[in-house]
């Protein structure tokens, strides 16, 4: 049986934010959808189509359950499945620092997205900055896991993303930081628990 799915939820501040970065009527690939909040909120506010990937059997099933089309596929293995710009937007949200073959897929993103939209927790916050200078992991509302059981197998900052876009070929084509649902464009490596960028290729 399919999960219940609540779509009277309304979006968060940082889906929204987020969100403004596909242009309406994209196409869109979402890597690691979840449950598939965002790409329902791209079809029936932006227009949008496409589809999602998850590896969670109850997550696949929530995005049945939006009416979000979804493929159940490990992103370990890749993107050999789609062609090159295939998509408009192909989103990776809370997905790269859960990869092991993270820069891959990050060049991957690129090729089959003409343009690629990437969220990751910012490991440069101040509070986690913080957290490190008293000798101890740091544990957030964005990494609320233990050193022990995080499934995070990636920590970065925003600062480490823009040298990784470099030496990859990757152009920035926007950049900011969230806070509490709130854009953050002025030093958002301090001052921001979530890092954005959306780029392309070189």
């Amino acid at each position: 049986m399919n999960p219940t799915v609540d779509l009277n939820v309304q979006p968060s501040a940082d889906l929204l934010s987020i969100a403004r970065l596909v242009p309406p009527g994209s196409r869109v690939l979402d890597l690691g959808c979840g449950t598939g909040e965002m790409l329902d909120y791209l079809i029936r506010e932006r227009g949008c189509s496409g589809y999602g990937v998850e590896i969670n059997d109850a997550n696949v099933q929530a995005c049945v359950a939006r009416g979000v089309n979804v493929i159940q596929l490990n992103l370990e293995e890749g993107l050999a499945l789609f062609g090159d710009s295939s998509f408009d937007v192909v989103l990776q949200i809370d997905t790269l620092q859960h990869l092991r073959n993270a820069e891959t897929m990050l060049r991957e993103t690129a090729r089959v997205g003409r343009a690629g939209v990437v969220v990751f927790p910012n490991f440069g916050h101040w509070p986690n900055r913080l957290a490190v200078a008293r000798g101890r992991m740091p544990v957030t509302k964005v990494l609320p896991y233990q050193w022990y059981d995080t499934p995070n197998i990636r920590v970065g900052t925003l600062q480490d993303f823009e040298a990784l876009a470099l030496q990859n070929q990757l152009e920035i084509l926007d950049s900011f930081g969230l806070q509490d649902g709130r854009e953050v464009r002025f030093w958002p490596n301090a001052r921001a628990s979530r890092a954005v960028f959306k780029f392309q290729r070189s």
